[in-house]
């Protein structure tokens, strides 16, 4: 009995392994190994299977793998008849599509989010081949913002003993988590002990993102002033792609010792003349905020600073300046200095002096010289106009042309600008000489005033005085010295014709001119004034004629007044009256008489 229910169990077990191997070699599912997907983004999950069951003979599950390692089901698909499970972090996110009749299913799920990084299972069960089951990991991306760098502020001394901080590097709210790599000039940096320190953190986020901060300290050298430093962040993206971005780069203070100094003038540039205003510079080879700079110089002293101004520089201030550079920490003092020299052109000297007098057609000679430190050349001028080059001015057969200011110019040209100048007023003695006028015979209108001009050469300066040919002294409107003589104007106002004298005097002799001016219609006048005469000799005439004939003074007849002999007694007037037509004579002595008696 027991032999017979052994045998029949293995018979029964046989055909149970027989049929099962059968599912096995049958029944297949194929998946991804991953499938990547970027945060918020929707992924989708391929399950292919192949079974010969056909459509109502398979089951379709989905699970996901738990982080303890559990497998929990999150969707189940049976002959047409699907479903999401309820109460899963997938519910309301998830959908498959096919039916099952096919060979292939897709999971999606809908705004991954990165509790979604977990293993998902497709199982297949056949009803006569067996069951089989494919794993795919989804794998979840974010891209971190655009890293930042910050390099420290202060300067760092390459005598600080301990590390000095040179600046961090942050990225943040990146998935997986971002590395962060230092570079010095194109060279990645790693920590060295007592030499470079890169020390990172890195922030989970409430989000589950990361941030990943990373500072840098060293121990800096001299080289490092010039040194670019700057971060390159690489992450991870889908599809096993290896992102990289890199920061802008910084540069950092480092103050470093001087171990030499130089000096120069910086303006002028060149050489150095009385009157500049001078600055001397000086500086050194290192980049120490703790040295101080001074510079001595004769009396002058710039304390603190390594600029000295010297404003209005004599020749005085000519000598060595130095500059001295202490250092503060260590109390080292080094020092430096250049040789100052002033150029100068003294004022000019003329020989004989200020003033020359010549006598006219004689010889003189005058001298122009200035001390200076550098060559110099010397020319003279007149009215703007160079008229020898050379310190002698030799003046020959002297003329009233010759007399005028003129100016010594004495020029060191290897300086610009330094110059002097002097004048010498020339006077040549000599008689007064009118220049004739170019009109001295004029016509004008009668009431006119006229101004007349009288140009006199002649030394001492003349005398000008103005007179006309009645006598009258006419006073000068203006008058003025020039450098050969004396310019005089007056104003005469036109009556008639008239003669006018310009009279020049001096010590040495006198000159004149005569203006004759002759007023405009004086001839038309008087031949008017003779006519009016002649024509009024004419009426006396002619009333005397008619007197004579009885024509007037009221006589009605011819009478002679000659013909009666009167004395001085008997001087007869006729008298007449309207009334009686009487006439009555009366005598002198009031006699009445009548007209027999005449």
């Amino acid at each position: 009995m027991a032999a017979r229910d052994t045998s029949s169990l293995l018979v029964v077990g046989l055909l149970l392994f027989f049929h099962t191997w059968g599912a096995w070699a049958i029944a297949e599912v194929n998946m991804e190994d991953r499938v990547d997907v970027r945060l918020d983004d929707t992924a989708q999950i391929n399950c292919m299977f192949s079974t010969e069951d056909g459509l109502g003979g398979t089951i379709i599950q989905w699970f996901y793998v738990t982080r303890t390692g559990e497998k929990q089901r999150i969707y189940y698909l049976e002959s047409g008849l699907s479903y999401p499970e309820k109460g899963t972090p997938f519910s309301d996110r998830i959908s498959v599509n096919g039916t099952g009749a096919t060979e292939g299913v897709v999971l999606t799920i809908n705004k991954v989010q990165l509790k979604d990084e977990l293993e998902f299972i497709c199982y297949v069960k056949s009803l006569t081949d067996g069951t089989a089951e494919g794993r795919t990991k989804l794998r979840v991306f974010q891209t971190p913002a655009t890293p930042t760098i910050v390099g420290v502020q202060k300067g760092i001394s390459i005598q600080e003993e301990s590390m000095s901080k040179i600046g961090t590097c942050e990225v943040t709210n990146g998935y997986p988590k971002p590395n962060i790599t230092w570079y010095k000039d194109n060279t990645p940096m790693r920590s060295i002990p007592g030499e470079v320190n890169v020390l990172p953190s890195i922030t989970i986020e409430s989000t589950g993102l990361y941030s990943v901060k990373s500072e840098l300290a060293m121990k800096v050298v001299k080289e490092d002033a010039d040194a670019h430093f700057y971060c390159e962040v690489t992450y991870f993206a889908p599809g096993e792609e290896t992102m990289m971005v890199e920061t802008s780069p910084i540069n950092i203070t480092v103050y470093y010792p001087h171990t030499d100094i130089i000096m120069w003038v910086e303006s002028p540039k060149g050489k150095i003349k009385e009157g500049d205003n001078v600055v001397i510079q000086c500086s050194g080879n290192g980049n120490n905020p703790y040295t101080t700079f001074s510079i001595k110089g004769g009396e002058n002293l710039s304390a603190d600073t390594s600029e000295l101004v010297v404003e209005n520089i004599t020749r005085l201030d000519s000598g060595k300046y130095e500059c001295f550079a202490l250092d503060m920490e260590s109390f080292e003092e080094i020092s430096t200095n250049i040789t100052v020299f002033v150029n100068y052109l003294e004022d000019v000297v003329i020989k004989p002096g200020k003033i020359m007098e010549v006598p006219q057609g004689d010889e003189r000679e005058a001298t122009c010289n200035a001390l200076s430190s550098l060559p110099t050349q010397t020319a003279w001028f007149k009215n703007g106009e160079e008229v020898v080059k050379g310190h002698t001015l030799a003046l020959k057969d002297a003329t009233f042309d010759t007399a005028g200011t003129y100016v010594c110019v004495v020029t060191a040209e290897e300086v610009e600008g330094l110059e002097r100048s002097g004048t010498m007023r020339v006077y040549i003695e000599g008689q007064p000489v009118i220049l004739t006028p170019d009109i001295t015979e004029m016509e004008e209108s009668p009431e006119k005033t006229v101004d007349l001009n009288c140009y006199v050469q002649g030394y001492p300066y003349p005398t000008v005085t103005w007179s006309t040919s009645e006598g009258k002294i006419l006073p000068a409107t203006s008058e003025t010295e020039t450098d050969d003589g004396v310019i005089s104007t007056a104003s005469v106002k036109v009556t008639g014709d008239i003669i006018v004298f310009c009279n020049a005097t001096n010590s040495l002799g006198e000159d004149s001119v005569t203006f004759n001016i002759k007023a405009k219609g004086s001839g038309v006048i008087i031949a008017v004034i003779i006519i009016c005469i002649l024509l009024l000799a004419i009426l006396g005439s002619v009333l005397y004629f008619l007197y004579k004939k009885g024509k007037i003074c009221g006589r009605s007849g011819k009478q002679d007044l000659s013909k009666g002999k009167a004395g001085k007694d008997n001087i007869v007037v006729e008298m007449k009256s309207d009334n009686t037509e009487e006439a009555v004579l009366l005598g002198v002595n009031g006699e009445k008489q009548l007209p027999s008696d005449q």
